[in-house]
């Protein structure tokens, strides 16, 4: 358990560092584009070179450029991503209320990916080169090569449109009617997770081949273990080790995916609000929207590193 603490501690404190590079590469990005966030809050009133002025002034804009960063990385830390120029309401209350929905569908669409990953994989390692495999194979690699909003512009039209299983789009409250969240997020988390579970399954496939193949599998089997209980028991958790690794860079993925997907499915979520502020000329609500992606693919990536921790004793085995 020290080891793990020790590791993890590790893992924490390289954090800062990539987070305050994440929010200067942001905050760079941000200053050095063509939006001016003064003419954008006055856009369509015609204001005067004056109240531009008051504006920048007011706001820290005419400030020297290392404390304007210092003024920002504090505003942040008290969980103040500005104010929208549209709107006028706080950044962070339209990326709360856009949060939970993005979320919802990239979470939904990563426990999908890793079902059918080790379904497909598992299948397929302990069917080698036989039919099942085979099938499992060009699924897989049709999969790959699928983009997500191809596939969800198909859905749309074959299960939606033709066939009215599923609406077109729209969202439903998971409080409001259950399973009314579930007709509207099936399609959208379908679309955004088979891309990664077909790349998944072939990277389980590969991993159980390979523990399969090891003196130690055929030794439980040949004293008499069910096949099932060695594969359950020692062979995918020692085949897990990979996939889990590649698992956390798809993850990035799933959240930048989601920002297609909600905009076909028309859901409210980070995607759309983010989609919405580029068209409408709003910057702060796209800063904030990409600093907060950015941050959570970088928790979820933590999470994973615990995950690898768990399944990994040599790791722990090497801290110690």
């Amino acid at each position: 358990m020290t080891a793990i603490v020790r590791i993890l501690a590790r893992r924490v404190a390289l954090l800062v560092p990539l987070l305050l590079g994440i929010v200067l590469f942001v905050f760079l990005v941000m200053r050095f584009s063509d939006v001016d966030p003064a003419s954008a809050f006055f856009q369509g009133a015609n204001p005067t070179p004056r109240q531009l002025h008051d504006f920048r002034e007011r706001n820290g804009l005419l400030d020297p450029f290392p404390l304007r960063y210092v003024h920002f990385v504090g505003d942040l830390l008290h969980g103040d991503l500005g104010t929208s120029a549209l709107t006028r309401a706080p950044v962070v209350d339209q990326v709360t209320t856009a949060l939970p929905l993005t979320l919802q569908l990239t979470f939904l669409g990563l426990g999908i990916a890793v079902v059918l990953a080790l379904l497909g994989g598992v299948t397929a390692a302990l069917h080698r080169d036989r039919l099942p495999d085979q099938v499992i194979r060009v699924v897989s690699l049709t999969g790959v090569a699928a983009p997500g909003f191809w596939l969800a512009l198909l859905m749309i039209q074959y299960l939606a449109v033709d066939r009215g299983w599923f609406p077109t789009g729209g969202y439903v409250n998971p409080g409001d009617s259950l399973g009314g969240w579930l007709r509207t997020m099936t399609l959208p988390a379908f679309a955004l997770s088979l891309p990664v579970a077909a790349q998944l399954t072939r990277i389980v496939r590969t991993a159980v081949v390979e523990e399969l193949d090891k003196d130690y599998v055929r030794t439980a089997v040949g004293s008499g273990l069910p096949p099932l209980v060695v594969v359950g028991r020692n062979v995918l958790r020692n085949a897990l080790i990979n996939p889990l690794t590649v698992l956390g860079l798809r993850v990035g993925y799933l959240l930048g995916g989601a920002v297609v997907i909600e905009t076909i499915f028309s859901l409210p979520g980070m995607g759309k609000l983010m989609i919405d502020a580029v068209q409408n000329g709003d910057p702060a609500v796209v800063q904030g929207v990409v600093l907060t992606t950015a941050a959570g693919f970088v928790v979820v990536n933590l999470v994973i590193d615990i995950l690898y921790l768990l399944v990994n004793p040599r790791l722990r085995d090497a801290a110690r």
